[in-house]
């Protein structure tokens, strides 16, 4: 386990360099101490699927797109918000699976809990025309930009 954080590997793409993240570093994730030690909230443990609220964030000409891997999540289930005219949030909640009093668990590695991502979105997004679709566990959410005018030149004669 290293104490420094990971910036390349282990397959997690950082936000540490991309100013439109709002993702915060938990300089305490994965030591093996409760959180009552490290002074983080209770509901610490429970924002643990976050992480795996995996989301790949594309520009195209035309507009942001976003897609998040969400399996086993109905679209009731996740909710797409514009907050504050430009950030982007993508929630949900993932139920525990309920338990039986004769059920014997060989392996639990499926996370539950709540999700919460946040972007802030570039001065183009037109906000108003935000759209969210979801198939095959995937959410994608497309934000449209506005067309960039460029700046009018004219010709001017030269006389003489």
């Amino acid at each position: 386990m290293s104490l420094i954080p990971s910036f390349f590997g282990n397959g997690r793409r950082s936000n540490v360099f991309d100013p439109f993240s709002l993702d915060v570093w938990d300089p305490f994730e994965g030591f093996p101490f409760s959180s009552a030690v490290a002074n983080l909230p209770s509901s610490a443990g429970e924002t643990a699927a976050v992480a795996n609220a995996r989301i790949d964030w594309k520009e195209t000409p035309e507009a942001h797109l976003f897609k998040v891997d969400v399996p086993g999540l109905k679209k009731e289930e996740v909710k797409v918000e514009v907050e504050d005219g430009s950030i982007l949030q993508i929630s949900g909640e993932r139920s525990k699976e309920q338990e039986e009093k004769n059920d014997k668990w060989h392996r639990i590695e499926r996370s539950s809990g709540k999700f919460i991502r946040r972007f802030r979105l570039p001065e183009n997004a037109k906000l108003e025309e935000v759209k969210a679709a979801m198939e095959n566990g995937v959410l994608t959410v497309t934000v449209p930009k506005e067309e960039v005018k460029k700046p009018e030149v004219k010709a001017i004669d030269i006389s003489g």
